[in-house]
């Protein structure tokens, strides 16, 4: 890839992640009325939204524990599963594939070289375990996950199911406990 295309590439990354970023922290309150406003017009339309704010939220690095309360708001736990374990998926598969070219590589190998040196000690014994492991386990990032495996060509469908087992199990939780305590609170 030409140096100006992947420098162009790497700015709309950091663009991404800034704004967020800046959206979670600083206009939470905005994002979660317009959301409930568009809710309350089209559950369609809203649904569509939170999917796609799912399939792009890999690209900013934000876990998608941020993302599911929102749509507590207004989805049948149902429907927020199917929609919050598909941007997952998605957003897998786009850092799977485009990791090179988005420049995680040098990220995560300056920012976390000993859990990349460490996972790819594992992936090269265990693949599918760990795959399932460390996306069940909620302090880890599954985004790390998907730029190793692309980058140790472990295949893409053992990555998505290891990532559809344990962000499943995991999300299933997040959801229908959340759901529980919601309906408790109201």
């Amino acid at each position: 890839m030409p140096a100006r295309l992947s420098a162009v590439t790497f700015f709309i990354w950091l663009l991404a992640i800034a704004s967020g970023i800046y959206f979670y922290v600083a206009r939470a309150d905005i994002v979660r009325d317009e959301i409930l406003i568009l809710s309350a017009s089209s559950t369609v339309i809203a649904g569509a939204v939170y999917f796609i704010m799912g399939c792009i939220r890999g690209f900013t690095l934000i876990p998608v524990s941020y993302l599911i309360p929102f749509g507590l708001l207004f989805l049948s736990p149902a429907v927020h599963f199917l929609l919050t374990i598909g941007g997952i998926l998605v957003s897998s598969a786009f850092l799977y594939y485009f990791s090179e070219r988005l420049q995680l590589a040098e990220y995560f190998e300056t920012r976390h070289a000993n859990h990349v040196a460490r996972i790819r000690g594992l992936l090269r014994r265990q693949e599918l375990p760990i795959v399932i492991g460390w996306s069940f386990f909620p302090l880890a990032p599954t985004d790390l996950i998907c730029y190793v495996c692309g980058s140790l060509g472990v295949g893409v469908r053992k990555m998505l199911l290891g990532i559809l087992v344990g962000e499943g199990i995991i999300c299933a939780l997040y959801i229908f406990l959340g759901q529980q305590l919601l309906s408790f609170l109201l």
